[in-house]
Parts: structure tokens; C-alpha cells; sequence
């Protein structure tokens, strides 16, 4: 009898140790289940692509509505865009260590480039447009900004928003500059040979995204590299003939890269057609920007398809990146006419 009773007894403890376990597990599920949930509703969420502006209204409503002056507008630009990358919904999210930014990679895509084009625009502020010729003195304000902007994009302590911030307080101390009459030391000279510097750099970043996003679907290339010239050289033999393929796993990055570099490449042009307005209509060149502005544009329409899809060039499905290198490769058709138009027309 008392072995039976040990038996029963035994019995209901091991029931009991069961119905202990389970509902932990049980827990622990559900709480995965709803982390996961949030997880894809935040990603979701931090994945909105941030609108385009208007700089001239943004400029006026944070400086007691001043008239813009030369070069207010392009600075401007330069501001919001670093301020967005800031403060859009998720923040920075390309040197995130936690979900949902960690698993999160359209958006840093995007970041990327367009923190390469307010890079550029910051390099040329501070080396052409802020200064009236080559031995004059650097703005102490870009001085600063510059080379915070540059920081390591991915880089979680020290942050890389830490340094942007500092960038977009040095932006915003100049612009205020620009803007006071009694600081003459603060300019920007809307100059033709300053604007085709830049207009070089921001050839030459479209012709890469161009040739990146064709190469969705793989090309045989040939090698041009020295072509012009026949006394030039190469520190390492290339082959002639190439085939070139942009990773499967890399085509969605490439595609929404090209999606900020545009966004930011719209705003910065609009205020170039401002700040340039002279020296555009002296080369009748305003409709050229405004053809630039147009490809780019298009960039920016709504992708209705969950997926960055990779058909064939004549197949039955869609190629995204093709499409978004037909709009980049005009884009950058234009701008060599309009650098060319400046210095010659």
C-alpha cells in the first residue's frame, strides 16, 4: 500500500513540475511572438522614406523670415538634409546594434546616399563656394562641419550621430553668418568655375550608381579606362573584357542608395537654381537644371512592389534597378551638358 501511495505521489509531482515548465514556455512565446510583431511594425514604420522640402520656406521660418541671400538656400539644403538624417521617424539607423534598425537595411541604404551627397556638398562649401579665390582663408564654421560630416557612418560609440549633430550646429552657425550683414567674413560666391566643381563630383557619383544598378542583371564591359589618350597608364594591367554583376544579396542596397542620393540631390538643385539664378541665365542654362531636377524625380515614385525585383532586361518580370538606371543615367546625361554649358556656353 505505501508503494502505491509513493507512486501516486510521484506521479502528481511530476504533473505538477510539468504545468510549472509549460507556462514559461508558453510565456516566453508570447513574448517573442509580440517583440516580433513590434520588431516588424517599427521596421515598417522606420523605413518611410522622408519627404522632399522647400528650402526657401524652411530657410525663412528659422530665421525670422530674412530674405534668402547668396548661397543661404544651397546652405540650407545642406542643413535639412543632415537635420532629417537626424530626426526622421527611427533616427539614424545605419550604426544601430539593436532591432528593428539592425535588421533594418533599406533605410541605411538610403542614408548612405544621401550623407555622400551632403559629404560632397560640405567638401565643396568649404574648398570653392565659401571662399573667393585659392589663398583665401577656409570659414571657420566649415572648417568644423566638413570633416564631422565624414565621420565613420556606422560608427556606434563614439556615434556618428554625435559628429552629424556637430556638423548641423557648425552648418547652422554659418548660415546664421550668411545671413547677418554685419559678419562679412561669412560668403558664398555663386561662381560658374565653383559651380562645375561641384557638378564634376556629382557627375562622376551618378555615373557609378549608373553603372552599378545596369549591372543588376551582369555585363560584359569593355575596358575604356584609358581611352583619349595614348601616352596614359595604369598602375595594374586590366583585362579588356570584363563581365560585371552586381551580387544578388547587394541589389536592393544599390537601388534605395540611388533613392537617397537623389532625394538629396532634388533639394540641393532647387536651391541651386536660386543661388546660381545669375549665373544660370547668363549661360541660358536654367532649363538644364530643371531637366536634372525632372530625372530625378521620377526616382522618387512610390515602389509598389514588397520586393526589389530583378527580371531580365526583356523578361517577363520587372527590373527595378534598370529602371532607376534609366532615370540616374539621364540625370547624369544632363548634368555633363550642363558643366559643359558653363564653361563654354
Amino acid at each position: 500500500m505505501s508503494n502505491d501511495s509513493d507512486t501516486i505521489l510521484n506521479a502528481v509531482n511530476q504533473s505538477a513540475k510539468g504545468r510549472r515548465l509549460r507556462v514559461p514556455i508558453k510565456a516566453v512565446a508570447i513574448l517573442l511572438g509580440v517583440l516580433l510583431i513590434m520588431t516588424v511594425v517599427l521596421g515598417v514604420w522606420f523605413s518611410r522614406e522622408p519627404e522632399r522640402f522647400e528650402v526657401a520656406q524652411i530657410v525663412a521660418a528659422t530665421h525670422d523670415g530674412r530674405a534668402p541671400k547668396s548661397g543661404s538656400l544651397t546652405t540650407g539644403a545642406l542643413l535639412h538634409i543632415t537635420r532629417t538624417l537626424l530626426e526622421k521617424p527611427g533616427g539614424y539607423l545605419s550604426n544601430d546594434i539593436i532591432p528593428p534598425g539592425i535588421v533594418v537595411d533599406n533605410m541605411p541604404n538610403f542614408e548612405w546616399g544621401a550623407l555622400v551627397q551632403a559629404r560632397d556638398l560640405a567638401r565643396a562649401l568649404r574648398k570653392d563656394f565659401s571662399r573667393s579665390q585659392s589663398q583665401s582663408t577656409e570659414n571657420a564654421h566649415l572648417v568644423v562641419a566638413e570633416p564631422a560630416l565624414n565621420f565613420d557612418s556606422e560608427k556606434w560609440f563614439p556615434s556618428a550621430e554625435g559628429s552629424y549633430s556637430k556638423a548641423e550646429r557648425a552648418l547652422t552657425r554659418y548660415l546664421d553668418s550668411l545671413l547677418d550683414p554685419s559678419q562679412p567674413d561669412a560668403q558664398f560666391f555663386a561662381r560658374a568655375d565653383n559651380l562645375r566643381g561641384w557638378l564634376s563630383d556629382v557627375e562622376t557619383r551618378l555615373g557609378s550608381l549608373s553603372q552599378r544598378l545596369s549591372a543588376s542583371v551582369g555585363q560584359v564591359r569593355i575596358n575604356t579606362d584609358l581611352a583619349g589618350d595614348s601616352n596614359a597608364e595604369q598602375s595594374t594591367p586590366a583585362p579588356a573584357v570584363s563581365m560585371v554583376k552586381t551580387p544578388w544579396l547587394e541589389i536592393d542596397d544599390v537601388f534605395y542608395e540611388a533613392r537617397g542620393s537623389a532625394w538629396a540631390l532634388i533639394q540641393v538643385l532647387r536651391a541651386i537654381e536660386v543661388d546660381f539664378a545669375g549665373v544660370l541665365d547668363d549661360k541660358n542654362a536654367r532649363a538644364s537644371v530643371r531637366q536634372i531636377i525632372r530625372e530625378l524625380e521620377a526616382t522618387q515614385d512610390t515602389v509598389w512592389s514588397p520586393i526589389i525585383m530583378n527580371g531580365s532586361g526583356f523578361g517577363m518580370f520587372a527590373n527595378h534597378s534598370l529602371v532607376m538606371a534609366s532615370y540616374i543615367s539621364r540625370a547624369h546625361s544632363a548634368m555633363t551638358d550642363l558643366r559643359s554649358l558653363l564653361s563654354e556656353g
